[in-house]
Order: C-alpha cells, then structure tokens, then sequence
C-alpha cells in the first residue's frame, strides 16, 4: 500500500459517486441548527471560468467545514438563464435561446460535478423555466396592487440597431455591446418598480449589516444611494414664471450664482426653445449630449459642454437675472435635474464659466482675502461669507448653512430637504429572453393587470429569431392578440420582458420550497432556513444585485410574506483571478504564444527554454516593466513586430489570458486545483495564478499522499486511546497537534483565511515528517486523522480516500471536526528574556502560567542576575508573565 500512486481521476470520480449516493448536502439531521450557505449562480455561458472555481470553491469550504461543525446545511444551486447572449446566439445561429440555454446549463453542472461541489441538485432550477419566472410575475402584479409599480417616461440608453433599451454595462464607449452601432438617450415610457421609495430603509438596513457585510460594499451602496442634506430654492423662468426648483447642499452660495444649468432631458428644455430663434441650435446640442455616455467615469472625464436657451432665471435670494444653459454635466438623475453654478467655488461651474466667458462672483473669502482674478481655480474651501446681503461677515460659511436654510423658508423661497440619488429600478426591457410582463392594453379600459388565476404568461415559441431587429415578440401574434382580461375585448400584451436582475432579486428564496407550485414559497419553509446564512458572490454586483435583492425583502416583508428586511445575514466577496496579460497597439491582446522575447540591441530572439525562463519571472511578478528593460530585453509581437507591454489583469476572455478549469484538472485534479486558488492569498484579495503555483500545490499534495500511504503500517488501530503522561517527542507532536487545531480553527472561523489555515497544516505536516519514526502509534493516528479532517473541506476528495486508508468505513465528513484540547496544547515552559536597563542578559525556562510576583522572585533569586546587579540600585522592576522581565538599575 505504501507504494500506491495517487490517481486523481479515479479517486474524485469514485468519492463524487458516493457523495451523490449518500446526499451528504442533503441530510437533515434532527436537533442540529441549521446554516444556508449560497453563492451566487451563474449564467449559464456554458463554461465556467477560473472566477467561478474560486468563489465556488470558497462556498465548498464553508458548507463542508460546517457539516463537519454539526449543522444541517443547505446549499444549492441554480442558473440565472435569461438574458441577451442567448438571444444573441438565436439571432446569429438560429437557436433558440431555450435550446442553447439547456445545453449550457448541462455542460456547466457537468464541471461543478467534476469538480466536487456539494450542492443539492435536488433543488436546482433555471430563471428562464416557466415555474420560475411565472413568480416574477405574480410578484409585478402583487406589488402593483401595492402601489409598488409604475409606468412613467424616462431617458434610457437606447441601440436604434437592435431596437432596445440597454443597461450602462451594456454600453462600451458609446457603443452598443451587442452589435457595435451608437448608443443615443432616447425618452421612453416603460415600467418602474418604485426603488426610491426605499431609499433611507436601504440607507438605515446598513446599521444591522456592519460588521457581517464588507465595509467597501456598504460604502459603494450608500455612494449608489447617494443621500444629501441640502435645501430646495425655488427659482423662476424670467420670460414666462416658469417654476424651476433646485436642490443644493450649499445654500451657503445662492448670491454667487451666476447662470443655472439644466439637464439635456430636462422637459423645460423643450417646452421653453420650441419656436424661439434657439431652437434648431438647443435641439443640436442636445442631441449631441445625450448620445454620449452616462457612468460616472465618463462624466468625470468629459469635456464640460453647454448651450444657451435664450431664457433666464431669476435668484430668489438676490432677485439677479442669470442666464438658463442646458450643460452636459447636470443629470435628471440627481436632484431636480437643474444645478444653480457657482464658479466661483465650483471646479467643474469654474471650467464652464471660463469656456463660455461666464462672470464669475466670490461669496466665501479664502483666508488670504484673494479674489478670482488672481486664482487658477475654483475656491471650495471655508472662509467668511461676502457679498451675500445679510449673511455678509458670517466668519465661517459652512456654520452658516442652517441659518441660510431656515430664512430660505421664511421667506417662502425654499426650505430644508434631504434628496438620494437612487431612482427608480427599471423593469422594460424590448426583449424576447426575459419574464413577460403580465400587462395587457385595451382601447376601452386601458392598462389592465392579468389576472394572477391567468398567470403564467408563457413566451411564445412560434419565433424566428433570424428575421428583423427589434424585440421578437412584436413578430408573434399568438402572443400579442388576446383579450382584455376586465372587458373581454381584442387586446395586446405587453412586449417588454423584465430585467434579468428580478430573477436574481429573490431566488434565495425559492431555493428553500423549489418545487412550491402554488405559492413562490411557503412561510414554513423560510422559517427553516432564512434569511440566508452566508452570502458568497464577487464585489461587482455591490449595488444592482445585492441592492435589488435587498428592496424586494422589503417589498416582500410589507406585503406580509416575510418577517425579516435583510435576505443575507453575512456577505463575504472573493477577489478576483488575475494572470499576466500581454497587449500589442497594433494587434490589441495577444496569448501569450504571440509573444517573442528578444534583445533589444539586434532583437535577436531569446532561445525557447531562456524566453520560458522570463515568461515564468513574469508571470510570477519577479520580474516588471523596468526590470526587462534593465536586462536589455523587450517584448515583441510576432504578428505585427510591434512592442508588447504587459500587465496583470483579471482573467478574461477579451484578454487572451483565460486559464481553462477542465485543462487543469485534466492534469492535476480538482483537489490540486482547489488547493492552489486557496492557499497562496486570503480569499477576499486578488489571487495570482501562475503555473508553478499549481505545480507547487501538486507536488504537496503528492508528499502529503506519500506521508499518509508510508505511514499507515505505524498506526494504532481506529478508535485507539492516547495514554496519559506523554513524554517527549509524543507530548511535543501531540502539543503541535491540538495549538494547531486551535489555530487552523481560528483562521477558518475569523473571516474565511483558508490561506492562513493551510500554513498552520502545512507547519504541522513539516514536524510530523520529523517525528513520525519515534512517534507513539496512537499519538501518530491522531494527528494524522487531524490532518485528514482539517484539510478535508479544502481537498475532500483526497481526504475521504485517506480516511477510508486509515481504517475509517464512514465519510469523513460524516465525523466531527477536531476538538481543541487546551491542556493537551499547554506549552510545558516557555523561555523569558530578562532584560537589564533595556539589554537581554539572561533566560529562564519558567511555567507558561507563573504568577508575575512568583516570576520576580526567580529573577532576583538567580544567580546571574545577582552577580550582574550586584553593587547597583535596583529602580524598578517590569515584569510582563509569559514575556519578558526588565530590571532598571543605576
């Protein structure tokens, strides 16, 4: 047996049968508490990538480690399988997208099989199934009953090619992810659930999640939110008293206003330029602004752009007339969609004001008493207040806010109010693979809801995905033509489908009653499991995801179907894979086979093993940009002759840096696989893979197998009692043991440090190996069988076969986790350094627990230390048990 060689290939294979057999996830075991652990599905692409080995991994762990801790554990998985690939694909293929959806949604389970996830596939389903997504429309129409959902116009980014709405991760540089045509602003009327009604709930949630949820998380989420106190001031269109309300945080500034800029969407835009000798140019500019793109980066990073209406406003606070510009950084989606500017003590209104030969006012005088003339920028500090009628001399202007805020309503000019940027979540999309929305239009009676008796409303299938732009279910008149559900008169459904988001807003639900199908779930059974224990998911989905998924726990909690706000009690996010990425300007990314390394005087190219020599140095971040060039070396493309630079990046597919988990677990095993992604970083920073690193975890796992193979002649047999009263080399081993529990314990315990646990087995499998000889046969078992379990959630399949080696007729995991045993782990003595004025000058070996007076004691009695003091005055004595002592003598 000690000569038997470790085959990954049948040994994960034979322990995923009888995992599967035995439905280890899903025994439920009475009088254990129960934990649901989730990480969040995919969508079925139809291969899994190295960021999905690592966050399924991560879950693997803690579902495993808390069998082996004594709770009944729930974990499953699903797919999030509607959205535009698959549409994608059936418009390019002619597949459907439920046949390709399907057959991703096999190729993929088959991977998370092979690579020994436990989940109950029991409770597996997909969003795009009708038993699912039929609940999402019994949720649209629950919460229209409550007020929860509206229709109303709004701006969305617009694809005039595929003739859909498209999300702003949907929109690269303007363009549209899909087929590459310009993306545009276009005005819409669609469905809203009513998001912004939850604003300062989601905001308050954060109070009862710090501290189980990451900090960045809660911080992009209040960010997202966006809540400010201020002041709404109501301004007038000169030319036609035109309200224009506008919220500020800085009242402090009304009297150096200097033009109002508004937002290109903003209705006033319209209303006031039509058939004014502005028109042609207002409607020029824009257009032009609302084609160009949304998110923060590129707002941040435009070039301010602007253009005057022909109107003006009128301050209320000092009665100036200003002039109304439409600008591109004014957003609807903040405030009121108009910004009082300010360039005195605004950057960007600064930048604005210069371009377009604004005046420019200084309210707040810095502390050297500088006026703009003489500044290179806008001034945002504090100072006193000036030129501000009566507030002129207030010494400090931010003090002065809420004084300006009450005299503001006083004087029926504005008031206090508190805005959030959040708005409202929308639904619409003009797709065919999405949840239909259960609306039908009548001529005689409107909008009518479906009746939820009539639900589901199916998809159609009578669709040739080949034919025409726009949303297929405009081409399906089976599904279009129906009747009207109040009046019984020819009708059309609603084409929109639902965002894929509210598949994934209550799906942690569903997992608890899967196959419910007369409710979405039934009370008990979210009793038994909910909220969810631990949430596992990358930081990327921060605030739609998570965001959405908390809102509809509310909704749902005041629709009465819940008693709980908060879906996920714990979130823990995993980093990202990242692997070195080579880039060439000409040729865009390149694998790495593309690449030739060469001397830069003659650009000799390197010979094959020296250029794998920098390869791996680069791929292992030991050797860097400078350092190349510092050793006369460059990096060549071989398809243009063009420099090649190189950075480390998330692995991805548009980067040509894609390691593929079948390959390697073709060649290593899922186990060596595991190992690697867990052991090198802890599991929430960027992990870095390079393939020595899993070479390495191979070759560990190899000794580890050989250790356990050699050493099972030498164990006592299963069930053997270590004596009492060890001795040496058995009391240190044992020692080693159980500090070592208590540490791995610790690591897994505080925060998921996988990496750091592994450290603590690898230590104790480095003094077994110098031990084992002259260990006691039953101190022996014990510590390997301690090393069996504690690694088993990390590589289980590898420890089930070493456990079964060591005698064991059950699964490993059917056992407990170690119990640390504090006596056994006491150190005998420990070693304290004796200082004299700040200088060791002598050790002793003392018991670990030695009172500090009974320590002081052996320190003035020792006979070093007396003939070291001897003739001196003894000032003070410092003593630290377990540590250290410090005599100060003079």
């Amino acid at each position: 047996m000690a000569d038997e060689e470790y085959n990954f290939t049948l040994l994960e294979q034979k322990w995923q049968r009888q995992w599967e057999k035995t439905g280890l996830v899903r025994a439920i075991r009475p009088g254990r508490p129960n934990f649901y652990s989730l990480n969040m599905y995919p969508y079925p692409s139809g291969v899994l990538h190295m960021g999905h080995v690592l966050n399924y991994t991560i879950g693997d762990v803690v579902v495993r480690y808390k069998i082996l801790r004594g709770y009944n554990v729930l974990s499953p998985m699903g797919w999030d399988s509607f959205g535009l690939p698959a549409e994608n694909a059936a418009i390019r293929t002619g597949v459907s997208p439920h046949d390709f959806t399907e057959n991703n949604i096999e190729r993929m389970r088959g991977q998370m099989r092979r690579a020994g996830w436990l989940y109950d596939w029991n409770r597996e389903f997909a969003t795009s199934h009708v038993d699912y997504y039929r609940w999402n429309q019994w949720f649209f129409l629950k919460l229209f009953e409550k007020g929860l959902v509206v229709k109303k116009t709004a701006p969305v980014n617009w694809c005039d090619s595929c003739q859909t709405v498209l999300a702003n991760e949907q929109v690269k540089d303007g363009e549209c992810e899909r087929c590459g045509s310009s993306v545009t602003q276009k005005d819409m009327n669609q469905w809203f659930y009513r998001l912004s009604e939850y604003a300062e709930r989601l905001l308050a949630g954060h109070d009862k999640l710090r501290g189980h949820w990451p900090d960045a998380v809660l911080a992009m989420q209040a960010e997202w939110i966006g809540k400010s106190v201020g002041a709404e001031v109501e301004f007038r269109v000169r030319e036609t008293g035109e309200p224009l309300p506008v919220f500020t945080t800085r009242p402090d500034t009304l009297w150096g206003v200097t033009f109002m800029s508004i937002a290109p969407e903003h209705p006033l835009v319209e209303k006031l330029t039509r058939g004014s000798p502005y028109e042609r140019e207002v409607a020029t500019a824009v257009q032009r602004m609302r084609n160009l793109g949304t998110s923060v980066k590129e707002l941040a990073e435009r070039e301010k752009e602007g253009v005057f209406t022909g109107f003006h406003v009128i301050n209320p606070v000092n009665g100036a007339e200003i002039p109304l510009w439409v600008a591109n950084f004014a957003l609807m989606s903040y405030g009121t969609g108009a910004v009082m500017s300010v360039p005195a003590h605004d950057q960007r209104d600064w930048e604005f004001a210069k371009k377009y030969n604004l005046p420019i006012i200084k309210v707040i005088d810095p502390p050297d008493g500088s006026g703009p003339e003489s500044w290179t920028g806008a001034y945002v500090g504090s100072g006193a207040i000036v030129n501000s009628d009566q507030f002129s001399g207030q010494p400090d202007n931010f003090q002065a806010i809420p004084a300006i805020v009450d005299w503001l309503a006083d004087n029926g000019k504005g008031g206090k109010r508190v805005n959030y940027r959040l708005r409202d979540w929308l639904l619409s999309r003009q797709r065919y693979w999405g949840t239909p929305i259960p609306v039908v239009y009548c001529d005689t009676c409107g909008i009518v809801p479906v009746p939820l008796k009539d639900l589901p409303v199916v998809l159609p299938t009578d669709i040739d995905f080949t034919q025409g732009q726009g949303n297929p279910l405009l081409r399906s008149p089976s599904f279009v033509n129906c009747k009207c559900p109040s009046c019984g008169k020819p009708a059309k459904r609603e084409t929109d489908t639902m965002d894929t988001f509210v598949d994934s807003s209550w799906y942690q639900f569903r997992f608890a009653d899967p196959h419910n199908d007369s409710l979405p779930f039934a009370g008990e059974k979210i009793a038994e499991w909910l909220p969810v224990s631990q949430y596992i998911g990358g930081i990327e989905h921060a605030t739609m995801h998570l965001m959405y998924a908390r809102f509809f726990t509310m909704a749902l909690h005041d629709l009465g179907l819940l008693d709980f706000e908060e879906p996920f009690e714990r979130l823990f996010c995993q980093g990202m894979v990242c692997k070195v990425a080579y880039r060439c300007e000409v040729c865009k990314w390149l694998p790495s086979e593309d690449v030739m390394v060469v001397q830069q005087d003659g650009k000799r190219e390197l010979e094959p093993e020296a250029a794998e020599a920098v390869f791996k140095r680069i791929e292992n971040q030991s050797l860097t940009p400078d350092g190349l060039a510092a050793e006369g070396l460059a990096l060549i493309c071989r398809r243009s002759g063009d420099p090649v630079r190189f950075e480390m990046t998330k692995i991805s597919k548009s980067k040509l840096n894609i390691v593929d988990p079948d390959a390697m677990m073709d060649r290593y095993g899922a186990d060596t696989v595991r190992l690697y992604v867990l052991s090198d970083s802890p599991p929430d920073r960027m992990q870095i893979w390079t393939e020595d690193g899993v070479n390495g975890s191979w070759r560990t796992i190899n000794r580890l197998w050989r250790l356990v193979m050699d050493s099972l002649a030498k164990v006592a047999p299963v069930g053997s009692v270590v004596p009492p009263d060890l001795t040496g080399v058995d009391r240190e081993l044992r020692r080693k043991t159980h500090q070592s529990i208590g540490r791995i314990t610790e690591a897994i315990e505080g925060g998921y440090q996988f990496n750091t646990a592994i450290a603590r087995i690898n230590e104790l499998l480095n003094f077994l190996r110098s031990s084992r000889d002259k260990a006691n046969p039953a101190v022996l078992r014990e510590v390997l069988e301690v090393i069996v379990i504690t690694l088993s959630p990390i590589i289980p399949h590898f420890a089930e076969e070493c456990w079964a080696k060591l005698g064991h007729l059950e699964s490993v995991f059917l056992h407990t986790w170690p119990e640390f045993d504090p006596e056994a782990a006491r150190l005998d003595s420990v070693e304290i350094p004796v200082q004299i004025n700040g200088k060791v000058r002598e050790r002793l070996q003392v018991p670990p627990d030695l009172a500090a007076a009974e320590l002081e004691r052996l320190v003035l009695e020792n006979t070093k230390v007396q003939g070291l003091i001897a003739g001196k005055t003894l000032v003070k004595v410092v003593v630290v048990p377990g540590r250290m002592v410090n005599l100060a003598v003079r």
